[in-house]
C-alpha cells in the first residue's frame, strides 16, 4: 500500500529544517568561538564599580559669627568665589592696631638712622673742642715756662708763676675732658651704628617683627571671607547665618565633578592580565547603554577591600571558607565626555577592560605632576598683605611721611 504524499513531504521538510537548525547552530557556535577567541577572552567586566571624586571639605580658619551664606546645596561655584562671610569687626580692629604698630616701628627706626648724622656731628664738635683745648694747653705751657724762667731774676713774682702753673693744670684737665667727651661720643656712634649696620628700614628686625604682626592680622581679616578652593558643586551644607564657628568647623563641601574617576572592584582572578593604560569602556546606570564612556586603567589599589576595612577578617581563627577578594582599580575618564554627560559621585557603573595589550606595567611610576589637586586662591591674600605692608612702610619712612594718613585696608 503506498504512503500518502503529505506524510512524505512532512518528513522531508522536517529533515531539511533539522539540517538547517544544526547548520545554524554550528555557525553560531563557530562565530561565538571566534568572538571569544579574538575579543571576549580579553575583556574583564564588573558591575561592582562606582563613580568617585574629591570631596573638598570647607572649614573655618578663624573664630567668628556667620554673617552671610552665599551658596546652597547643588549650586555650582568657581574657584575663589566667596562661600561664607564671617563678621570682621574684631579682625579689623586687630588689623588697624597692627598697622599702627608698624607705622610707629618705621618712624622709630627712621629716628635711629637720623641719629647717625647727629652723633657724627657731635663727634666733630668734640674733636674741635679737643683741638682748642690742646691750643690752650700749649699756650698755658709757654706762659708758665716764661714766667718760671723770670722768677729767679725777680722780674716775675712767685704768685704770678703760681697762677700760670694753675692755668696750665686747668688746660691739661680741659684736654682730658675733651678726650673723654670724644670717647663717649664715639661709643654712642658705635652703639647707634650697631642698630642700623647692614640693614635698611624695610628689613630692620623691629620693622620686620611689626610687619609680621600686620601680615598675621591681615590674613585673619581676609579669612573672614571663606572662598571656594576649587571649581565644583556644593554639597553637605550645614552652616547657618548667626552660627558661631571655630577653626576646623565643617561648613560645607565642594565636589569638583569635572575631575571624577571610577573605582572598579575586580575579582583577584581578573587582574592577571590587567595593566596600566589599557582601554576601558563604561556604562552608567543613570544613562543606561545610550551613553558609553571611554577611559583607561590609571592604577591598582594597594590591597583588597578586606585589608582596609574597619574590622579586617581574621582567617587564622575558627573555620575558614575561601572568599574571592576584590581589588579596586582606578579608571580615569575622558574630560570631554564628562562635560557632555556629567556624573555624580557614588553612581553605579559597569566597567569593561580590554586586556588584549599586556605590554603595560602593573605598577605605575610616580607622577611627574607637581600637584594632582591644588589651589592658588590664597596667593592673592598673601600678596595683598605684602602690598599693604609695603604701602605703610613707604608712607612713614620718607621725609614727607608726617602728613601721610593710614588708609583703610583694601578688601582682597
Amino acid at each position: 500500500m503506498a504512503t500518502p504524499a503529505p506524510d512524505l513531504n512532512f518528513r522531508r521538510s522536517r529533515r531539511v529544517l533539522l539540517v538547517l537548525f544544526f547548520v545554524l547552530l554550528g555557525l553560531s557556535a563557530a562565530a561565538g568561538g571566534l568572538y571569544w577567541w579574538y575579543v571576549a577572552r580579553y575583556v574583564e567586566e564588573t558591575d561592582d564599580a562606582y563613580v568617585a571624586g574629591n570631596v573638598v571639605g570647607i572649614t573655618a580658619q578663624i573664630t567668628g559669627i556667620v554673617r552671610a551664606v552665599n551658596v546652597r546645596d547643588t549650586d555650582h561655584v568657581a574657584a575663589g568665589q566667596p562661600l561664607v562671610v564671617l563678621d570682621d569687626a574684631d579682625a579689623r580692629i586687630q588689623l588697624e592696631a597692627a598697622e599702627a604698630d608698624l607705622a610707629q616701628a618705621v618712624r622709630g627706626i627712621r629716628a635711629v638712622y637720623a641719629n647717625d648724622n647727629t652723633l657724627n656731628a657731635d663727634v666733630a664738635v668734640r674733636r674741635a673742642d679737643l683741638a682748642h683745648a690742646h691750643t690752650q694747653q700749649t699756650k698755658a705751657a709757654d706762659d708758665y715756662a716764661t714766667r718760671l724762667a723770670l722768677v729767679g731774676s725777680g722780674a716775675v713774682g712767685k704768685e704770678e708763676s703760681k697762677h700760670a702753673e694753675a692755668a696750665l693744670a686747668a688746660a691739661q684737665a680741659a684736654v682730658l675732658v675733651a678726650e673723654s667727651a670724644i670717647s663717649a661720643a664715639a661709643e654712642r656712634v658705635a652703639a647707634n651704628a650697631a642698630l642700623t649696620q647692614g640693614t635698611t628700614i624695610e628689613v630692620h628686625p623691629a620693622v620686620a617683627r611689626a610687619a609680621s604682626r600686620v601680615r598675621e592680622a591681615y590674613l585673619a581679616w581676609a579669612r573672614c571671607q571663606i572662598l571656594a578652593p576649587v571649581t565644583g558643586d556644593i554639597a553637605r551644607r550645614s552652616v547657618q547665618v548667626g552660627q558661631r564657628v571655630q577653626p576646623g568647623t565643617p561648613l560645607l563641601a565642594v565636589v569638583p565633578l569635572a575631575r571624577v574617576w571610577v573605582d572598579a572592584n575586580f575579582k583577584e582572578i581578573q587582574l592577571s592580565q590587567m595593566r596600566i593604560g589599557q582601554p576601558v569602556t563604561l556604562e552608567a546606570d543613570v544613562y543606561g547603554d545610550a551613553v558609553t564612556y571611554r577611559g583607561h586603567v590609571a592604577g591598582f589599589g594597594a590591597g583588597s577591600g578586606a585589608v582596609f576595612s574597619l574590622l579586617p577578617a581574621q582567617n587564622a581563627t575558627g573555620n575558614w571558607i575561601k572568599i574571592v577578594q576584590r581589588v579596586p582599580v582606578r579608571i580615569d575618564l575622558e574630560a570631554a565626555q564628562l562635560d557632555t554627560h556629567p556624573l555624580r559621585v557614588g553612581l553605579s557603573m559597569v566597567a569593561r577592560v580590554n586586556t588584549q595589550n599586556p605590554t603595560g606595567v602593573p605598577l605605575g611610576p610616580a607622577s611627574d605632576q607637581p600637584h594632582i589637586t591644588s589651589t592658588d586662591i590664597f596667593e592673592g591674600q598673601r600678596e595683598a598683605a605684602e602690598a599693604r605692608i609695603s604701602e605703610i612702610v613707604a608712607a612713614h619712612r620718607g621725609p614727607a611721611a608726617g602728613s601721610a594718613r593710614l588708609a583703610s585696608a583694601p578688601r582682597p
